[in-house]
């Protein structure tokens, strides 16, 4: 028997497979909060500019009638692979108006990581066959260089703005959101969707880039229902809570997470403006105007990760100096947060509801969470709304009682389509059971019983070999790959290391090639190869947790590292290193 939610969850209502993001995001009739009672739906936290409810409805509408003449797209013509944009940009109060125009074209939105280097967000490019991009003007030169090596003429990208941008410095021949909107005032509407029965459940609405179990990053292929489905269970789970504040509460919502991230695309944009309430948007995380904004703007909740939690926990004095009395919960998610930080900031905290949560890219977001009145340090809460959970030996026999650590498998509406163009990752991780489709997480979890009675999921480790660093993934193969093309690496492989401040750091084990002379010393070779990574890739997968060399790569008769001994080598050097001090 699987797990299921506790008895107090509300059910889950029946998700349509018939609707499309935007008629659910703004067509009262499904739902969302009405328009007369709507917050702002976002605010800049650093200008004050700020979009309406309505205003958004209508931003909308000019924006999809602007792209479709812009591109050349009709809404019913070919399937919504024709029709993929790409979305590389920090945080902006006029994303999600971009997104859900998209979808309003039957197309398709991929949003890229920020931290990308061109040939990152070339290779997003190129497996998603995006046909134009959207950028702001900091991240301007990457992406113009990553579009050029995709194929994708320089007419096809467009910039978003962005909050102290110097407006002289736009190129001539580029277009700007504002321009498009302009332009979109002026045009007729676009026709109608004519979708037929289930399109809504088949037709992909985001690719958002995973590492999934292993490998390079993979598209997942996200439905609109899945969207939708999110959506709802996380209305539902809050939905007593909320009743609680009374029938109008609307709250301020803290809008740091990156855009791109499916934590803060559907938790943070998707949930708080079907809600009806403000998203305080900020393109980047820096202490003071992030503690500013939460004064400023009367924050409520705020999302986050554990590094900030971190930060907020070690820089006690600092946060003092701040008003941060409106805030009521915190949420977080991306990675663990330990029990004791928790303990930390609730000590200094004492009024804050600290929330954590589950999800992933492939169950498009929320899994699990604390509910507002049964929060359980450690733990990662309680299964949602439709959602069931079956926990598997390496044997794949089932697990039934408490405490007894296996494999996390999920199934809900919001389980995702799978992989593009990747059938053989697709089957890997989502599977066909007797009861229905589920996906197979790659993380090690036990259920255990609350002292409130409710079943909780505490995440004990990762059995697939992805290293979370402040949240985001690097997957150890694309580090392995770039280091073998160094000239001074015959073998390696890449292990977490644990880090209070990123969560995890990439550690390099590397054996030495024979082309490195003798006089060259050690310190000097492991600098060149940390630097070398620092040339190739995004910030977050640099060696920051270190090279050390090795005599040999352990590996198994098949061939494939094995890499718990790696990871047990030096957790057994890190406790000698503490002993002598």
């Amino acid at each position: 028997m699987p797990f299921l939610p506790p008895k107090w969850v509300p059910e889950c209502p029946e998700v349509p497979d018939t609707l499309s993001i935007p008629e659910f995001m703004f067509n009262e009739e499904h739902g969302r909060a009405p328009y007369s009672k709507s917050k702002d739906s976002y605010v800049c936290g650093i200008t004050g500019r700020k979009i309406s409810a309505q205003q958004q409805k209508e931003e909308y509408t000019y924006i999809t009638r602007a792209l479709a003449k812009e591109l050349g797209w009709k809404v019913n013509d070919g399937t919504e692979y024709d029709k993929v944009c790409g979305v590389f940009a920090l945080n902006t109060i006029d994303v999600m108006t971009l997104n859900w125009a998209i979808h309003r074209l039957n197309g398709i939105s991929s949003p890229a990581n920020a931290a990308y280097s061109a040939d990152e967000l070339r290779y997003q490019l190129v497996n998603a066959e995006a046909k134009a991009l959207f950028t702001v003007l900091p991240l301007l030169d990457v992406a113009l260089t990553g579009a050029k090596k995709a194929g994708l003429d320089r007419s096809k990208v467009y910039l978003l703005p962005m909050p102290g941008d110097d407006e002289s410095k736009y190129p001539k021949d580029i277009k700007t959101f504002g321009q498009l909107l302009e332009a979109g005032k002026k045009l007729p509407e676009v026709e109608p969707l004519k979708w037929e029965k289930g399109q809504g459940a088949r037709q992909t609405a985001f690719l958002c880039y995973s590492s999934g179990t292993s490998g390079l990053p993979k598209g997942v292929m996200i439905s609109h229902r899945n969207v939708i489905a999110n959506t709802l269970q996380i209305k539902a789970y809050d939905s007593k809570h909320r009743a609680q504040q009374g029938e109008d509460y609307h709250e301020a919502a803290l809008g740091l997470l990156p855009q791109s991230h499916i934590y803060g695309l559907i938790v943070i944009c998707h949930c708080s403006t079907y809600l009806g309430d403000s998203v305080i948007v900020l393109p980047k995380f820096e202490i003071n105007s992030y503690l500013n904004s939460i004064q400023k703007y009367k924050i409520n909740t705020l999302y986050i990760v554990p590094p900030i939690i971190i930060n907020m926990v070690k820089q006690k004095d600092l946060c003092a100096k701040y008003d941060l009395s409106s805030v009521k919960a915190i949420f977080t998610g991306a990675a663990p947060l330990g029990a004791e930080t928790a303990e930390d900031l609730s000590k200094q905290y004492p009024a804050w509801r600290i929330r954590q949560g589950y999800g992933l890219t492939e169950t498009c977001t929320v899994v699990s969470s604390s509910a507002p009145n049964d929060i359980w340090f450690g733990s990662s809460g309680s299964l949602v709304p439709g959602f069931k959970a079956k926990v598997m030996t390496i044997e794949g026999n089932e697990i039934t009682g408490y405490d007894q650590p296996g494999e996390l498998l999920v199934s809900s509406p919001s389980i995702t389509l799978g992989y593009l163009k990747n059938e053989k990752a697709t089957k890997e991780t989502f599977v066909d059971l007797e009861d229905g489709r589920y996906m197979r997480t790659g993380d090690e979890v036990v259920f255990k019983k609350a002292p409130s009675g409710n079943e909780h999921i505490f995440i004990v480790d990762r059995i697939k070999e992805l290293i979370k660093v402040k949240g985001l993934q690097v997957a150890p193969a694309e580090l392995e790959s770039a280091l073998l093309s160094h000239p001074a690496v015959a073998d390696c492989a890449v292990i977490p290391v644990p880090d209070d401040r990123s969560g995890e750091l990439p550690k390099a084990y590397v054996v030495k090639s024979n082309t490195v002379g003798l006089e060259e010393s050690d310190v000097m070779v492991k600098r060149d190869i940390q630097k070398y990574i620092e040339k190739e890739k995004s910030r977050h997968k640099w060696l920051k947790g270190g090279v050390e060399f090795i005599d040999v790569i352990p590996k198994s008769p098949s061939g494939k590292i094995l890499r718990r001994l790696l990871r047990d080598k030096d957790k057994a050097e890190r406790q000698k290193k503490g002993a002598k001090l």
